[in-house]
């Protein structure tokens, strides 16, 4: 089946005790994501690592009941950092990081990650595929650097269907936003029963 890509940039989820310890100021949206009720805000923090580096990570909204900050490989390097590849939410034994806003600085225990690339969706649209929340999918992907990944499903209630990937990911393939890749799911009905891809 067909599947539209998503782009992740480097970003930031926190909660509005930690906001409210960077900013002094409402958390504000620049514009809506595609998955239904998330946002860009206008907010940017800097964070740091090992390394006396400062890279920018915008903060995505609303709130959540944890602080996340999601980089990229080549941002981990310029961190000086080695943030294991989990699940949203799969904070335990992560990276340290600290991020700097206008009113301070705050240093965040078990808190960055490389995300792994996942397909959102809704419950809905997940029974309808047959797809069940965390099942391994294949990524075939037809550019001039053409290649297959991974992908694990992730469904919530304001899944929008969408392959997520971050920058490194994007940049390996040639892809950017809105492409359209093919989604396979082993055992299914399209013939790659037997493609194990890349574990």
């Amino acid at each position: 089946m067909k599947i539209k890509v998503g782009i992740s940039n480097r970003h930031v989820h926190l909660t509005e005790e930690v906001f409210n310890q960077l900013f002094d100021c409402e958390l504000t949206k620049k514009q809506d994501l595609n998955q239904i009720g998330e946002f860009a805000s206008q907010q940017i923090v800097k964070i740091k690592g090992k390394k006396e580096a400062l890279l920018e990570a915008r903060i995505v909204g609303p709130f959540r009941t944890y602080n996340q900050v999601e980089v990229a490989r080549s941002d981990a390097y310029v961190l000086g950092l080695d943030p294991p590849v989990r699940d949203s939410g799969a904070l335990e034994e992560s990276e340290t990081i600290t991020l700097l806003g206008p009113k301070g600085a705050i240093t965040l225990q078990n808190a960055c990650i490389i995300s792994r690339p996942h397909v959102h969706i809704n419950g809905e649209k997940a029974l309808d595929l047959g797809l069940k929340n965390h099942q391994k999918v294949h990524i075939e992907i037809e550019t001039a650097k053409s290649g297959r990944m991974n992908a694990f499903v992730k469904i919530s209630d304001n899944g929008f269907f969408e392959l997520h990937i971050d920058r490194d990911e994007a940049n390996a393939f040639l892809l950017k936003s809105g492409d359209v890749v093919d989604m396979f799911v082993e055992g299914g009905k399209d013939g790659m029963e037997n493609w194990k891809g890349n574990d």
